[in-house]
């Protein structure tokens, strides 16, 4: 009997520009997404490093949540969006600022991590009671299906399937979108605005996931390839695929959800505990909370830490980590080589015994116990722009 079909690959809005610039094709997420362009992975990571890079990441799921119970343009509304959010999230969502975001993360009753997601409160007036989300696009289905079956009585949540996302990031992301959308390169890390540009409306939030300085621009479909050419045309510019962005956010000592962050995996043995708002450590209230506040107060089991391969031989994803003395104490969960550190790194989750700065690990590649070290994450220092 024939299997099923394979179910064909969704495309973003620009997928004829990717093959237009020479991209490399793979499957990601459902979806068919450029891994590298001519120049190569190695190369797309140090530009990206050193000028600008463009990302499309409009696989990604965008939507608005917004509250049914109170008049748009209050700071009422805004409370009663924030508290139907923060039924399913860790975060302090009801103290943003205006124009504010939040990375917060979906849990399940368990504890453990549904996704991982930015929040982000409108600057507008007239908008509050309204939020925008961005979710991660294998999970979107999931969570916005989540979101409607325990907020649907209380807010409407809109998919924006019509908008698609980029991503500028680098030293010279700031300058590039302040010629382009005037004001932006004034906005800091973790803001959002508002924004016309030759008639369509844009959200431009200063933030990104390689560890650089940087921008992710919300530009309606018919509106993005016209967009994206228009980045690209600055000599600064290049287009970045997948493979590089892996790279860059793994020296960015960031998650990937579903290999560092899973369902089982809560925020605190996932070294993201910052996501839970000092009001939430103290009134809990969302799912999952008598795990991780026990955590919080008598540390977890295991913990997310950064890895320095000695050598050059790389540890990838599954391998086994040992201690010193051949006690297997966890597992690579991220690892490749990092070109801006000039050498292999990894991350991977270790017995909390195990996770101190320093600690000789041995790591289990094709057979043979490699000499390896714990580490401080981030790998490469964050640059972000806070004014």
């Amino acid at each position: 009997m024939a299997g099923k079909e394979a179910k064909p690959l969704k495309r973003t809005p620009l997928h004829g520009l990717h093959l237009s610039l020479g991209a490399k094709m793979v499957e990601f997420a459902g979806y068919e997404m450029p891994v590298q362009y001519p120049d190569g992975v190695l190369k797309e990571h140090l530009h990206t490093r050193q000028k600008a890079g463009l990302f499309d990441v409009s696989h990604m799921g965008q939507a608005f949540l917004t509250t049914t119970r109170a008049t748009l343009g209050s700071d009422e509304a805004h409370g009663d969006v924030a508290s139907a959010i923060e039924s399913l999230v860790p975060g302090e969502i009801r103290k943003l600022k205006k124009g504010g975001m939040r990375y917060s993360v979906l849990l399940s009753e368990k504890g453990g991590v549904l996704d991982d997601l930015m929040i982000t409160r409108p600057a507008l007036d007239g908008e509050q009671g309204m939020l925008f989300i961005v979710v991660n696009a294998a999970m979107k289905d999931a969570d916005f299906a989540l979101m409607q079956s325990k907020l649907g009585e209380r807010t409407k949540l809109e998919i924006a399937d019509d908008r698609s996302l980029l991503a500028l990031q680098g030293p010279s992301a700031a300058g590039v979108i302040d010629a382009i959308l005037p004001g932006a390169g004034a906005q800091t890390f973790m803001t959002m605005r508002k924004y016309n540009w030759n008639g369509a409306v844009l959200f431009a939030s200063r933030c990104g996931y390689t560890g650089e300085d940087g921008f992710e621009i919300s530009v309606p479909d018919d509106h993005v390839e016209a967009f994206a050419k228009k980045l690209l045309a600055h000599p600064d510019v290049a287009p970045i695929g997948l493979g590089a962005r892996d790279s860059l956010r793994l020296e960015a000592g960031l998650c990937l959800y579903g290999h560092d962050l899973n369902k089982e995996i809560s925020p605190v043995e996932g070294a993201i505990d910052f996501v839970i708002g000092k009001r939430r450590r103290e009134e809990g209230g969302f799912p999952g909370a008598s795990r991780i506040l026990k955590e919080l107060a008598e540390g977890p089991a295991k913990l997310r830490v950064g890895i320095k391969p000695e050598g050059r031989a790389p540890a990838r994803e599954g391998v086994e980590i040992q201690s010193a003395d051949g006690k297997r104490i966890g597992e690579i969960t991220s690892g490749g080589f990092g070109p801006t550190v000039g050498g292999p790194i990894a991350m991977g989750y270790v017995e909390k015994a195990y996770a101190a700065t320093g600690t000789s690990l041995q790591l289990m590649v094709r057979g043979k116990a490699l000499p390896a070290s714990v580490v401080e994450l981030p790998f490469v220092p964050h640059t972000y722009y806070r004014g």
